[in-house]
């Protein structure tokens, strides 16, 4: 029987790979065969990343790329068409959150980085990708919203703001891309060990406030995350388009 979630000859981009779950997403879809490109802000880390993961006996390289920057996002689908030629599944993972504080209180300077990283970013990257594998024939977009997408989260309405609109962005490239054979799936976390959720799980009263309202009783770890984006990616999930996964624990039941 074939296996559904061989990545074998696949060219994968994971944005915001260098850490936590893009880096357990990078190492997962390399360790099923596909090439993966190790992409994040500061190419020295993601370099770390990609190293890691030729040492494990998976193969990929390192792409420093801010999402946040249109140049930079053109500079990268720019490397992966002369080195590549092709891109099969991109992993929109990369994301902005600098402000933890009333809503009321957002500043412009966060208010406009969250919103290039999170949705302008994913959008463009999308669009980008979506224009290679339309010329391929197909390919899978992933992208990793939040359940604060669907429940805002307290003193993160910006944020939350910007991850509902990931998962209406999904939709959308999922209706129109359908036909072009371009599958557009998204994954919602829930509260994750990363340093990114370290404002909420360094503090204690705000975690153990968090831990009474998930059944798991327990913060994830990035690697519990790869597994949903696996199949989402992969042939398993090949009639699965303009999905959102929750993985919360239960916290949204």
């Amino acid at each position: 029987m074939k296996d559904l979630f061989d990545l074998t000859g696949k060219i994968a981009l994971v944005t915001g790979a260098s850490r936590g779950i893009g880096e357990s997403i990078a190492r997962l879809l390399a360790a099923k065969g596909a090439h993966v490109i190790v992409s994040s802000r500061k190419i020295e880390a993601c370099q770390a990343v990609a190293d890691s993961i030729q040492e494990d006996g998976g193969t990929a390289s390192a792409f420093a790329c801010h999402v946040g920057e249109m140049d930079q996002i053109e500079g990268v689908f720019e490397y992966i068409k002369n080195e590549f030629g092709q891109i099969d599944i991109l992993v929109n993972n990369a994301a902005a959150n600098p402000y933890y504080g009333h809503i009321l209180d957002t500043d412009l300077a966060a208010y406009q980085k969250t919103v290039d990283v999170n949705i302008r970013g994913y959008f463009f990257m999308s669009t980008a990708a979506g224009k290679m594998m339309r010329e391929q024939g197909g390919g899978v977009i992933l992208n990793t919203a939040s359940v604060n997408g669907l429940v805002a989260g307290d003193k993160q309405g910006i944020y939350s703001i910007t991850k509902a609109a990931v998962i209406s962005m999904t939709k959308a490239f999922a209706k129109e891309c359908g036909s072009l054979n371009i599958r557009v799936n998204a994954l919602l976390p829930g509260l994750t060990d990363t340093k990114f959720a370290s404002a909420l799980t360094s503090n204690d009263k705000v975690l153990n406030m968090a831990l009474h309202a998930i059944p798991l009783g327990r913060v994830a770890h990035p690697d519990e995350m790869a597994g949903t984006v696996l199949y989402l990616v992969s042939d398993a999930s090949s009639y699965t388009t303009g999905a959102t996964v929750v993985v919360d624990g239960g916290m949204l039941a």
